[in-house]
């Protein structure tokens, strides 16, 4: 059985890295250990050590060029301390079978980066963006989501539904174009949906969709599964006593079932 050893990404902004941290050993992962960015590229960390990734939630530069936009281009254009381009190493990981969740900002990132969605496989090629919630403001309340059981997502497996917290002012999903959007459709990488809460499907209806995203999307995931980005943040769901219906007797199943998941996919595949 293979050890999970989980690489949280924080610096410039980034707030949510100890929730984060928190989620992935209450949901088994064997090591979990927060680094800096500069950490990678020093190289203090070996980032081949690692089998899950995890971009946290946060106000990454401010969003001052755009949610996720300044870290996408850092991480772009950056090199460890012996020159290996970081592109190469974020490569390497996904080739070994490393499984990347990113949360919010994190998810903003990865978009900007074009893991996300990467149709045809065509990985660091943008082919979608995110930007300013279509109420105009900044968002934050729970949510519903539903999953999309099609999907190739391993975070999403034997999962129907979740209670999320969202708190974001750019969210919704631009795709470069109608037939982009198509084949996300299509291709199933929906992984996650916004839901009206009383029937439970996907939903376009302010403030249950919160940013006005296309078919409601609230995740992405790639063609492998391995890849998960959502703009809701299942590691602050990971008691039940964080969510608001706690004292009124509901029970949903906790935001931390995505990383518990993603632990055991890979405790499976050594």
């Amino acid at each position: 059985m293979a050890l999970v050893k989980t690489l949280v990404v924080t610096g410039f902004g980034t707030n949510c890295e100890s929730e984060s941290a928190h989620a992935a050993r209450l949901a088994g992962s064997d090591q979990t250990d927060i680094v800096y960015f500069s950490d990678i590229t020093a190289g203090r960390v070996d980032l081949p050590g690692y089998n899950f990734l995890i971009f946290p939630g946060g106000f990454l530069d401010g969003d001052d060029l755009g949610a996720g936009q300044a870290g996408a281009i850092r991480w772009k254009f950056a090199a460890t301390k012996d020159g290996t381009p970081l592109l190469e190493l974020l490569r390497a990981f996904l080739d070994r079978g490393g499984l990347v969740l990113g949360i919010c900002n994190g998810f903003q990132l990865l978009v900007k980066l074009g893991l996300l969605p990467a149709l045809d496989k065509k990985y660091f090629e943008r082919q979608v963006t995110l930007s300013n919630n279509d109420s105009g403001r900044f968002e934050d309340r729970w949510v519903k989501v539903r999953v999309n059981r099609a999907s190739p997502c391993v975070f999403t497996k034997d999962i129907e539904h979740l209670d999320l917290p969202v708190r974001h002012g750019e969210g919704m999903i631009i795709p470069q174009d109608n037939a982009t959007l198509s084949r996300i459709v299509t291709e199933n990488l929906i992984a996650l949906q916004y839901a009206d809460p009383a029937s439970g499907l996907p939903t376009m209806e302010y403030p249950y969709n919160p940013n006005g995203s296309p078919m409601a999307i609230a995740g992405l995931t790639d063609p492998s599964g391995r890849i998960l980005g959502l703009m809701p943040h299942p590691e602050a769901f990971n008691d039940p006593t964080n969510h608001p219906g706690w004292t009124r007797g509901e029970r949903p199943s906790l935001g931390i079932a995505l990383l518990e998941n993603a632990v055991r996919h890979l405790k499976g595949n050594a």
